[in-house]
């Protein structure tokens, strides 16, 4: 067969566009009255034993092929298909038939293979790759887009635009069935002979396997071949060529080995043009399109209300018929045979949503793209960890969803807690099912929120972790060993001791503890130890909550722990404003994380945590210290009952006092009542909010342009009713009646903002809510007797 040319009886070329429900519904109808005795499709023809897949009921498009490199999982390839696809249509209509169907597209292994060589630099860019094998006349620096060449030619400024005037609302597969075909031929043939291979120079090497593959079938079965193919190779696969001319063409292609298998895919993927996705715009519309039987705009507007009714909107019988009326109009206007999606959002936004963009955003993400997730059944090829993945969901009743969801997870709850360890184990695997949210139903420890999202790519992340182990118990255990190993710092090495207790993977803590214990004691850097501790901390409580026993990390957190207390005094002494403020975060976390542990904890005894309070002390001490950490340890000590209120005011004093430089106090200030809880210290302690009255005051006008930017950065951060409550404080101004700064708490003397009794028709303003509180035995006289110190 060496040099032989093509036959002259050709077979049946359908030139589609890909994802067309125009071009589908037309394959189906050229089928339907050609009846082919084979069908050949664009697609990789290693995914043949997969095409009776096809044919099983839970099968449910959107789907795709996925073609991946068996040493390497993460090198992979998508070809997806919706249920408007045309190859899709194809393969249906040949297994409906009992027609064989075949996919003649270059072999995946080829394409992953170009893939490795194009990162690794061999094999060049694919604009390279046409001329070393042919290309043509075109300048491959140059990509064509063939239907918007085309669109422009009749004068239209949108592909789209143009392609739904000229196929879809044309009756594309209705009377002639191969019209739109040869339409199509025919304009793609005269592009071809103006642009040549368009700059797709690998396009030359795909067409010359797929005459390849056309020769073989019509070898097998004569006249009887129906091609289904993107309608820009139609006019590749119509040139009579040599058989030698192709396959010297193919002639020392690498190779990669590959393994494929169905996936499921969603509307929301098909709508991206980057990465996996297919590009196309608006696939629900094109959904609606291909299953409508008629009447496509009538049938989608009352879509559009009945979603919008659901979201609370009033939307009427009568605004459905208006807005029906309005696109009709807007496509007579616009010159359009019928109203298109633009000429449908349009009267939506117009009648529906009253010109607002809002509602119509919602329109376009729930209908306009989707979020259709199709489904695949349970015996396509899958590598053993995505097969215990599969079981593992099924019996958690974990259903993979494209739309977003949030999964309140009770750990109190056996089931709620084997899902909690499925989502660690498979973010430690890098499959992102799941991110764990803020919970809204608490904040003790036994409650977990995850925010819920399955995307098509989460399954070459899955097959890609493949590598690890056969279940996702064995691969998250493994990949946690290898990357304690591999870790670079001490807190990553701590952050992942806190996931495997998370994870609940015993296997993995024994290496994990032995490299925590390593870093742990070379290092010196006390900010690296601070930072380590909080996540060593919480993975010490999790013990309780989750039945994990904790026991190794007692002994590395309490020398962590000494470490931190002993280093941290030197090192921050003559910091400058970067660095003191870098320091006030690991102060405060290392304060958070020692909160945490119970007095009954081995880790966290009334002797560990009395260092820490040593430690503080040491630092509001000392004026070596940055003020800002000075403030802090002052603040902290203050919280836990380790300072009297009398001494924090004293330290404020002495600190806001005239000799001191306004920029060093007012980096105290921000120390002390910066962060929560700072601005109420303030509203409910009188004399520590005259100290700072009366020094803001007295700040001279040269400086206070200098410690402006601080002290608004200290109490822009309070919640606006603190900060609402501080003005009001501020506006009434210093009068005699209200306490001095220095008066103890039993004073009656005056300070500013504060009256000197009590106000008694606001306090009576209150006695209708603590009825309403207390019950009905509440009696308003002796709730006023009490309040007057009268006893009842």
């Amino acid at each position: 067969m060496n040099g032989r040319e093509a036959p002259d009886a050709g077979p049946l070329l359908l030139g589609v566009r890909h994802h067309g429900p125009g071009s589908a519904r037309a394959v189906r109808a050229a089928l339907d009255g050609a009846r082919p005795r084979v069908v050949l499709i664009e697609g990789p023809p290693e995914a043949d034993p997969l095409i009776p897949l096809a044919a099983q009921e839970d099968m449910r498009p959107p789907v795709a092929l996925l073609a991946h490199a068996v040493d390497e999982p993460g090198r992979s390839a998508f070809w997806p298909l919706a249920a408007f696809s045309p190859e899709w249509v194809a393969l249906r209509w040949a297994l409906e038939h009992g027609v064989p169907a075949r996919f003649i597209d270059l072999p995946a292994t080829h394409t992953l293979a170009w893939e490795r060589e194009e990162e690794e630099g061999e094999g060049g860019a694919e604009e390279e790759a046409g001329p070393e094998r042919g290309a043509g006349a075109a300048d491959e620096d140059m990509r064509v887009d063939p239907l918007g060449v085309l669109a422009e030619t009749a004068g239209y400024d949108d592909a789209e635009r143009w392609w739904e005037d000229v196929v879809e609302h044309r009756g594309a597969g209705k009377g002639d069935a191969l019209a739109p075909f040869t339409a199509l031929e025919e304009a793609m043939t005269a592009l071809r002979e103006e642009y040549g291979s368009g700059g797709h120079g690998r396009d030359l090497i795909r067409e010359a396997h797929m005459r390849l593959r056309v020769r073989d079938a019509q070898r097998e079965f004569e006249d009887g071949v129906a091609v289904v193919c993107g309608a820009w190779h139609v006019p590749a696969l119509r040139h009579r060529t040599t058989v030698a001319a192709d396959r010297a063409l193919l002639k020392g292609l690498p190779r990669v080995k590959t393994d494929l298998t169905w996936v499921p895919w969603t509307h929301r993927r098909l709508s991206r043009v980057g990465g996996y996705g297919a590009g196309v715009a608006s696939p629900g519309w094109y959904a609606h399109l291909f299953d409508a039987p008629d009447r496509p705009v009538e049938r989608w507007l009352t879509k559009v209300a009945r979603l919008l009714r659901a979201e609370d909107r009033t939307v009427s019988p009568g605004h459905v018929i208006e807005a029906v009326r309005l696109a009709d109009t807007l496509a007579a206007l616009r010159g359009r045979p019928l109203p298109g999606l633009g000429e449908a959002t349009d009267a939506v936004r117009a009648v529906m949503c009253e010109g607002s963009d809002v509602p119509l955003a919602l329109v376009h993400d729930r209908l306009v793209v989707g979020d259709v997730l199709g489904e695949v059944p349970p015996t396509v090829p899958a590598v053993p960890l995505q097969r215990d993945l599969e079981r593992t969901r099924r019996r958690l009743r974990l259903k993979p969803e494209s739309a977003e969801r949030e999964l309140d997870l009770d750990l109190r709850k056996d089931t709620d807690a084997e899902r909690s360890r499925l989502l660690h184990r498979l973010r430690l695997l890098g499959i992102a099912w799941g991110r764990p949210a803020a919970s809204r139903g608490g904040t003790g420890t036994f409650r977990e929120t995850w925010r819920l999202r399955w995307e098509p790519e989460l399954a070459v992340r899955a097959a890609e972790a493949g590598v690890w182990g056969t279940t996702v118990l064995a691969a998250a255990t493994a990949k946690a060993e290898s990357d304690a190993i591999a870790a670079r710092g001490l807190a990553d090495v701590t952050g992942l001791a806190e996931h495997c207790l998370l994870a609940a993977l015993p296997g993995a803590l024994p290496t994990v503890m032995r490299v925590l214990a390593d870093r742990a004691a070379l290092d010196t850097d006390v900010a690296h130890l601070a930072q380590a501790l909080p996540a060593l901390v919480r993975s010490l409580r999790y013990g309780d909550v989750r039945g994990t026993g904790t026991a190794a990390l007692t002994e590395v957190a309490a020398g962590l722990a000494e470490r931190v207390f002993v280093g941290l005094p030197p090192a921050c002494v003559s910091l400058d404003a970067e660095a003191a403020e870098e320091m006030r975060g690991h102060v405060d976390a290392v304060h958070g994380a020692l909160s945490l542990l119970g007095d009954n904890h081995a880790a966290g005894d009334g002797r560990l945590r009395e260092r820490w309070r040593s430690v503080l002390r040491k630092l509001s001490a000392r004026d070596t210290v940055p003020g800002v950490l000075r403030g802090r340890a002052v603040r902290l000590l203050l919280d836990e009952g380790r300072l009297a209120q009398e001494e924090a005011a004293r330290l404020m004093g002495l600190v806001l006092s005239p000799g001191t430089p306004p920029a060093h106090a007012a980096a105290w200030i921000d120390g002390f009542v910066g962060g929560p809880g700072g601005g109420l210290l303030l509203v409910h302690d009188e004399r520590l909010f005259g100290l700072v009255d009366r020094w803001l005051t007295a700040v001279p006008a040269e400086a206070f342009t200098d410690v402006l930017p601080l002290l608004r950065r200290t109490f822009a951060a309070y919640e606006p009713g603190v900060r609402r409550t501080l003005g009001e404080l501020v506006r009434r101004g210093p009068g005699g009646h209200g306490r001095t700064a220095g008066a103890t708490a039993g004073a009656t003397a005056g300070a500013p903002g504060f009256g000197p009794g009590l106000d008694g028709a606001r306090a009576d303003a209150v006695l209708p809510v603590l009825r309403l509180l207390l019950g009905p035995d509440g009696d308003d006289e002796g709730i006023r007797a009490e309040r007057a110190g009268v006893p009842r």
